[in-house]
């Protein structure tokens, strides 16, 4: 069977422009994969058409609005990750549009598809005495508690995302002074973040305990779950939900729900409150823009405080005479 233009550009699109020209990573790829499964499975199984058989004309607008209903309705999406779909289905479009011209009205129509309009909540983060029994929770007289404590550890320090903390490798830790540790971000962006000294002094008792000092194993993976395979999003996330279960019995105003995320924004948090430059904040975080640091700037009620108090401290006192006490002005009031 002749492949259809449909699979001829989906095929296309995803092994070679994502990658070669947009130099996208392995796991943002897959998000796009994973938009396009659920679309074809939509069309195969609610719309009865044949997959193998789908002509890019078939993919229309109304079609693409139908399987973004159908995620809300059907499998309960989130507005946010509608609104991923249909991204995934945008780029694919454009990319469409610009291979056959011929088809761009086409693609212009499915382009015109709106993303859906979602309240950005402001970033939660961790007091100091929150981070500190998060931080205590693992049993450190066990193998598996002192990995984990070195590993939430780490994910403070560095402000890492949970997929740049998965992806280290014992290479990418530099433990001699300066001590830091090297990031691959998103669009395999690289940044280099100093590491504070005990969290380099609890790196070299994790590399020298599991045995990792060997320069040959430069390229295995840094954290390593029971099974010796590389930890997962989830299983960090486990984990950091087993160990905030743990901290609010010793701390129960501790927050209902921990993800791996809220040690991020705590560590932008924590550094803006230390009096960091936005700047420099967002080339720890390795944020591409300025504004989503100062998201975190935003957030903060204490820093908006201790910025009106200085304010305030700075700009001399008017004192105003009373309107009681001023006759000319109490008439011209009760002549109004």
């Amino acid at each position: 069977m002749k492949p259809t233009d449909l699979a001829l550009h989906l095929r296309a699109f995803l092994t070679d422009y994502l990658p070669a020209q947009r130099g996208l990573s392995p796991n943002t790829i897959g998000g796009y994969r994973d938009a396009f499964v659920l679309l074809l499975r939509y069309c195969r199984e609610v719309r009865k058409l044949r997959v193998e058989r789908l002509q890019l004309e078939q993919v229309d607008a109304a079609l693409v609005i139908d399987f973004l209903e159908h995620l809300e309705r059907e499998r309960g999406s989130s507005a946010s990750t509608r609104n991923h779909r249909l991204a995934a289905i945008h780029s694919f479009f454009r990319y469409v549009q610009t291979e056959d011209p011929e088809k761009l009205p086409h693609c212009q129509r499915i382009l015109a598809v709106p993303q859906r309009r979602i309240s950005h909540a402001e970033p939660t983060h961790l007091s100091a005495q929150d981070l500190a029994a998060l931080l205590r929770a693992p049993d450190l007289s066990t193998r598996a508690g002192r990995r984990d404590a070195v590993l939430l550890t780490v994910l403070y320090d560095t402000g890492a995302r949970v997929q740049e903390l998965i992806d280290l490798r014992v290479g990418d830790v530099r433990l001699e002074t300066p001590a830091m540790i090297r990031l691959t971000g998103k669009g395999r962006k690289i940044r280099l973040v100093p590491l504070m000294a005990s969290t380099a002094k609890a790196l070299t008792r994790y590399r020298n305990e599991e045995q990792l000092d060997d320069p040959t194993r430069g390229h295995e993976s840094l954290f390593r779950n029971q099974r010796g395979s590389p930890f997962t999003r989830w299983g960090v996330r486990y984990l950091i939900r087993k160990y905030g279960d743990k901290a609010r019995i010793a701390l129960p105003a501790f927050p209902a729900r921990v993800t791996p995320h809220t040690l991020r924004h705590t560590k932008a948090m924590h550094l803006l409150q230390a009096g960091n430059p936005a700047i420099v904040v967002r080339d720890i975080l390795g944020h591409a823009d300025i504004q989503s640091t100062a998201v975190y700037a935003k957030a903060d009620l204490d820093m908006k405080r201790r910025a009106l108090e200085k304010a305030s401290a700075a700009t001399p006192s008017v004192r105003l005479r009373s309107w009681q006490r001023d006759p000319d002005l109490l008439r011209w009031l009760q002549a109004l």
